[in-house]
């Protein structure tokens, strides 16, 4: 099972390189949209996170409208993977070319202090882009915190992959915490998915209206090394993608740890929130994120 999935990302690695953008884009996202309608527990959740984005919009959307979305949401998913397989075959200048951006002094700035920033990210658009960016344009170093996946053979194909765009991988378990300290130490621009709770520390908070964990590692590592805590959201459009890179979250101790860490992830969770309302349907959460999920999801 492990080779066959293996050989089976492959293949659409070599495909997504090989077939004009022209034909690849629309193909990756049709079967995007079919893979979602065979998929109806999938798509059900989907569809309640993207009621949870547009809960105060007025008027609400109609079930077509909604149904519209959805079908969005997994032709953006499908679209994600297109263009990361693409990625490795692009020039730098192509690169560069396809990639804008809103706030990259932040980051600049960050550096300047001698340790590295986190960039907290939702699982939104193509963040492999704005990671190569950084690593190939601007010569940044990068490591991107990634969750181990089954089986061991895919993971670590995913590993080599995201390594040949110029990051460094750091897998979520036992010893993370202290490889992203080295590697802020090391004035890295840490890359850190944090919309979704996988295991380890958690922070209770209010998220899109419903109570739910968020990981608590982003607030922790920031308040313990001193480093900028950057919200940070990666947006697909024709020409490529735009990132948005908001001003570091207030990190400043103010009391016990524990409690800061939970003003500090609530303080993120209200960031996220405003990155991912501006474009729900490019919004890449497909796993139970809230205690109703999974009373209800069929999928999870």
């Amino acid at each position: 099972m492990g080779s066959g999935a293996v050989a089976g990302y492959r293949l659409g690695s070599t495909l997504a390189r090989l077939l004009p953008d022209r034909v690849g884009g629309p193909a990756a996202r049709l079967l995007g949209r079919l893979a979602g309608h065979l998929n109806p527990g999938r798509r059900s959740l989907v569809a309640r996170n993207l009621e949870r984005t547009r809960r105060h919009d007025t008027p609400q959307p109609t079930d077509r409208e909604v149904s519209r979305s959805v079908d969005a949401v997994f032709a953006s998913y499908a679209d994600y993977w297109y263009r990361s397989f693409r990625l490795p075959g692009m020039s730098v200048d192509a690169i560069d070319a396809g990639f804008s951006q809103d706030g990259y002094e932040h980051i600049v700035e960050a550096r300047r202090s001698g340790t590295g920033p986190i960039m907290a990210l939702p699982h939104l658009g193509c963040w492999e882009w704005a990671a190569f960016w950084l690593a190939r344009v601007n010569d940044l170093p990068v490591s991107a915190v990634v969750e181990a996946i089954e089986p061991p053979e895919l993971f670590e194909w995913f590993r080599s992959y995201r390594a040949s765009l110029g990051m460094d991988i750091i897998t979520l378990g036992p010893s993370a915490g202290s490889d992203v300290v080295r590697a802020i130490r090391a004035n890295h621009v840490v890359c850190l998915p944090c919309d979704r709770h996988v295991g380890g520390a958690g922070v209770e908070v209010e998220f899109f209206g419903e109570t739910t964990t968020l990981p608590a590692g982003p607030a922790t590592l920031a308040l313990r090394t001193g480093t900028a805590l950057l919200p940070v959201a990666i947006y697909d459009n024709a020409r490529g993608c735009h990132a948005i890179v908001r001003p570091p979250i207030p990190t400043e101790r103010t009391g016990r740890l524990r409690h800061d860490v939970e003003r500090v992830t609530r303080l993120l969770a209200a960031e996220l929130e405003d990155l991912i309302r501006l474009a729900p349907e490019q919004w890449h959460l497909l796993q139970p994120n809230w205690p109703s999920d999974r009373v209800t999801d069929p999928a999870g």
